[in-house]
Protein backbone atom coordinates (compact mmCIF):
# COMPACT_ATOMS: atom_id res chain seq x y z
CA UNK A 1 0.00 0.00 0.00
CA UNK A 2 3.19 2.15 -0.04
CA UNK A 3 3.18 2.93 3.73
CA UNK A 4 6.67 2.84 3.15
CA UNK A 5 8.59 2.04 -0.37
CA UNK A 6 10.74 -0.95 -0.81
CA UNK A 7 14.75 -0.09 -0.56
CA UNK A 8 15.72 -2.38 -3.34
CA UNK A 9 14.31 -4.50 -5.45
CA UNK A 10 10.93 -3.43 -6.96
CA UNK A 11 7.42 -4.09 -6.23
CA UNK A 12 5.11 -4.55 -9.70
CA UNK A 13 1.87 -4.17 -10.30
CA UNK A 14 0.46 -5.18 -13.35
CA UNK A 15 3.62 -5.09 -14.84
CA UNK A 16 4.59 -1.64 -13.75
CA UNK A 17 6.55 -0.32 -10.65
CA UNK A 18 4.52 0.78 -7.96
CA UNK A 19 6.28 4.27 -7.88
CA UNK A 20 5.11 5.28 -11.11
CA UNK A 21 1.50 5.13 -9.79
CA UNK A 22 -0.19 8.26 -8.67
CA UNK A 23 0.10 7.48 -4.78
CA UNK A 24 -3.53 8.80 -4.32
CA UNK A 25 -4.86 6.36 -7.56
CA UNK A 26 -2.57 3.88 -6.11
CA UNK A 27 -3.89 3.72 -2.22
CA UNK A 28 -7.52 3.51 -4.06
CA UNK A 29 -7.02 0.50 -5.55
CA UNK A 30 -6.95 -1.54 -2.22
CA UNK A 31 -9.11 -2.21 0.93
CA UNK A 32 -7.07 -3.13 4.23
CA UNK A 33 -8.46 -5.44 6.87
CA UNK A 34 -6.27 -5.57 10.52
CA UNK A 35 -6.11 -7.84 12.93
CA UNK A 36 -6.74 -4.26 15.34
CA UNK A 37 -9.99 -2.77 14.41
CA UNK A 38 -10.71 1.11 14.32
CA UNK A 39 -14.43 1.91 14.72
CA UNK A 40 -15.88 5.12 15.92
CA UNK A 41 -18.10 6.18 18.74
CA UNK A 42 -21.22 6.37 15.71
CA UNK A 43 -23.75 4.55 14.05
CA UNK A 44 -23.26 0.94 12.84
CA UNK A 45 -24.05 2.05 8.74
CA UNK A 46 -21.47 5.26 9.61
CA UNK A 47 -18.76 2.91 10.23
CA UNK A 48 -19.25 0.45 7.32
CA UNK A 49 -19.84 3.48 4.90
CA UNK A 50 -16.65 5.47 6.26
CA UNK A 51 -14.73 4.14 3.44
CA UNK A 52 -17.49 4.96 0.89
CA UNK A 53 -19.61 8.02 2.36
CA UNK A 54 -21.93 8.03 -0.76
CA UNK A 55 -22.88 4.54 -0.38
CA UNK A 56 -26.65 4.49 -0.16
CA UNK A 57 -28.42 2.20 2.89
CA UNK A 58 -28.46 -0.70 0.25
CA UNK A 59 -25.19 -1.05 -0.77
CA UNK A 60 -24.34 -0.63 2.60
CA UNK A 61 -26.64 -3.17 3.67
CA UNK A 62 -25.52 -5.36 0.72
CA UNK A 63 -21.45 -5.38 1.93
CA UNK A 64 -23.02 -6.43 5.84
CA UNK A 65 -25.02 -9.15 4.36
CA UNK A 66 -21.99 -10.16 2.12
CA UNK A 67 -19.74 -10.37 5.31
CA UNK A 68 -22.19 -12.33 7.39
CA UNK A 69 -22.76 -9.33 9.72
CA UNK A 70 -26.34 -8.17 8.25
CA UNK A 71 -27.95 -10.77 10.45
CA UNK A 72 -26.82 -9.88 13.71
CA UNK A 73 -26.86 -5.96 12.95
CA UNK A 74 -30.88 -6.40 12.72
CA UNK A 75 -30.89 -7.89 15.64
CA UNK A 76 -29.94 -4.70 17.51
CA UNK A 77 -32.86 -2.70 18.34
CA UNK A 78 -32.05 0.16 16.34
CA UNK A 79 -30.64 -2.07 13.69
CA UNK A 80 -28.02 -0.16 11.04
CA UNK A 81 -28.50 3.50 13.38
CA UNK A 82 -27.01 1.48 16.36
CA UNK A 83 -24.93 3.31 18.39
CA UNK A 84 -21.58 1.45 18.42
CA UNK A 85 -19.46 3.05 20.92
CA UNK A 86 -15.81 4.49 21.14
CA UNK A 87 -13.47 1.59 19.26
CA UNK A 88 -16.86 -0.74 18.76
CA UNK A 89 -16.97 -1.04 22.95
CA UNK A 90 -20.49 -2.99 22.42
CA UNK A 91 -19.59 -5.49 20.01
CA UNK A 92 -18.17 -8.54 20.25
CA UNK A 93 -14.83 -9.44 18.69
CA UNK A 94 -16.07 -11.47 16.19
CA UNK A 95 -18.68 -8.81 14.95
CA UNK A 96 -15.73 -6.11 15.17
CA UNK A 97 -13.95 -7.76 12.53
CA UNK A 98 -17.31 -8.64 10.04
CA UNK A 99 -18.04 -4.89 10.12
CA UNK A 100 -14.21 -4.06 9.29
CA UNK A 101 -15.16 -6.54 6.66
CA UNK A 102 -17.97 -4.85 5.35
CA UNK A 103 -16.47 -1.44 5.46
CA UNK A 104 -13.58 -3.09 3.11
CA UNK A 105 -15.49 -4.21 0.63
CA UNK A 106 -18.12 -1.99 0.19
CA UNK A 107 -15.72 0.11 -2.10
CA UNK A 108 -15.69 -2.93 -4.15
CA UNK A 109 -11.59 -2.85 -4.12
CA UNK A 110 -9.39 -4.45 -7.12
CA UNK A 111 -7.12 -5.51 -4.42
CA UNK A 112 -7.52 -6.65 -0.59
CA UNK A 113 -4.94 -7.10 2.09
CA UNK A 114 -6.65 -9.11 5.37
CA UNK A 115 -3.09 -8.82 7.68
CA UNK A 116 -4.21 -11.47 10.59
CA UNK A 117 -8.01 -10.58 10.24
CA UNK A 118 -8.90 -13.47 12.15
CA UNK A 119 -5.85 -14.16 14.58
CA UNK A 120 -8.18 -13.06 17.71
CA UNK A 121 -11.25 -14.82 16.93
CA UNK A 122 -12.48 -17.61 18.44
CA UNK A 123 -13.55 -20.23 15.78
CA UNK A 124 -17.03 -19.86 15.40
CA UNK A 125 -16.59 -16.13 14.40
CA UNK A 126 -13.66 -17.52 12.25
CA UNK A 127 -15.83 -19.66 10.62
CA UNK A 128 -18.35 -17.20 9.83
CA UNK A 129 -15.99 -14.95 7.99
CA UNK A 130 -14.40 -17.79 6.29
CA UNK A 131 -17.78 -18.39 4.80
CA UNK A 132 -18.12 -15.15 4.20
CA UNK A 133 -14.88 -14.72 1.95
CA UNK A 134 -15.61 -17.39 -0.11
CA UNK A 135 -17.76 -14.80 -1.84
CA UNK A 136 -15.87 -12.38 -1.46
CA UNK A 137 -12.50 -13.31 -2.79
CA UNK A 138 -13.89 -14.54 -6.11
CA UNK A 139 -12.58 -12.87 -9.23
CA UNK A 140 -10.65 -10.14 -6.41
CA UNK A 141 -6.82 -10.19 -5.84
CA UNK A 142 -6.22 -10.70 -2.42
CA UNK A 143 -3.31 -11.10 0.07
CA UNK A 144 -3.41 -13.02 3.36
CA UNK A 145 -1.13 -12.61 6.27
CA UNK A 146 -1.76 -15.49 8.71
CA UNK A 147 -0.05 -17.24 11.10
CA UNK A 148 -3.58 -19.60 11.64
CA UNK A 149 -3.35 -21.61 8.30
CA UNK A 150 -6.38 -22.54 8.31
CA UNK A 151 -7.41 -19.24 6.39
CA UNK A 152 -5.43 -19.54 3.89
CA UNK A 153 -6.01 -23.75 2.73
CA UNK A 154 -7.81 -22.46 -0.43
CA UNK A 155 -5.14 -19.66 -1.75
CA UNK A 156 -4.08 -20.37 -5.19
CA UNK A 157 -0.16 -19.32 -3.67
CA UNK A 158 0.93 -19.72 -0.31
CA UNK A 159 4.32 -18.16 0.79
CA UNK A 160 6.10 -19.36 3.82
CA UNK A 161 8.35 -16.48 5.36
CA UNK A 162 11.00 -17.39 8.09
CA UNK A 163 13.22 -14.58 9.05
CA UNK A 164 11.81 -12.18 6.41
CA UNK A 165 12.88 -14.80 3.94
CA UNK A 166 10.49 -16.86 1.41
CA UNK A 167 11.75 -20.50 2.08
CA UNK A 168 8.82 -22.31 0.53
CA UNK A 169 5.83 -21.57 -2.20
CA UNK A 170 2.94 -23.64 -3.41
CA UNK A 171 -0.75 -24.69 -2.94
CA UNK A 172 -1.77 -26.02 -0.06
CA UNK A 173 -1.42 -29.40 -1.00
CA UNK A 174 1.66 -29.16 -2.82
CA UNK A 175 3.43 -28.01 0.58
CA UNK A 176 1.84 -30.74 2.61
CA UNK A 177 3.73 -33.27 -0.19
CA UNK A 178 6.90 -31.56 0.14
CA UNK A 179 6.82 -32.32 4.14
CA UNK A 180 8.87 -28.90 5.06
CA UNK A 181 8.15 -26.04 7.22
CA UNK A 182 4.61 -25.60 5.91
CA UNK A 183 3.67 -29.61 6.51
CA UNK A 184 5.42 -28.66 10.09
CA UNK A 185 3.58 -26.15 11.57
CA UNK A 186 0.17 -27.05 9.57
CA UNK A 187 0.47 -30.42 11.40
CA UNK A 188 0.97 -28.95 14.42
CA UNK A 189 -1.71 -26.47 14.62
CA UNK A 190 -3.88 -29.61 13.53
CA UNK A 191 -2.80 -31.81 16.21
CA UNK A 192 -3.14 -28.62 18.78
CA UNK A 193 -7.25 -27.94 17.18
CA UNK A 194 -7.20 -32.22 17.98
CA UNK A 195 -6.28 -31.45 21.72
CA UNK A 196 -8.84 -29.16 22.21
CA UNK A 197 -11.38 -30.62 20.49
CA UNK A 198 -11.22 -33.45 22.49
CA UNK A 199 -10.92 -31.65 26.00
CA UNK A 200 -13.84 -29.90 25.11
CA UNK A 201 -15.95 -32.94 23.91
CA UNK A 202 -14.50 -34.16 27.89
CA UNK A 203 -15.65 -31.24 28.98
CA UNK A 204 -19.24 -31.50 28.20
CA UNK A 205 -19.08 -34.88 29.09
CA UNK A 206 -18.10 -34.54 32.30
CA UNK A 207 -20.22 -32.10 32.67
CA UNK A 208 -23.32 -33.47 31.48
CA UNK A 209 -22.43 -36.68 33.73
CA UNK A 210 -22.42 -34.40 37.09
CA UNK A 211 -26.20 -33.29 35.80
CA UNK A 212 -27.41 -36.57 35.94
CA UNK A 213 -25.68 -37.93 38.81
Amino acid sequence: VRFYDAEAGKILLDGREVQHFRLRDYRGLFSLVLQDVFLFDGTVAENISYSFPEATREQVVAAADAACADEFIMEFPDGYETIIGERGVKLSGGQKQRISLARAILRDPEVLILDEATSSLDSESEALIQEALKTILKGRTTLVIAHRLSTIMDADKIAVLVDGKIVEEGTHEVLLAREGKYYEMFTKQMEKAKGKAAFLDWDVAENEGEGGS
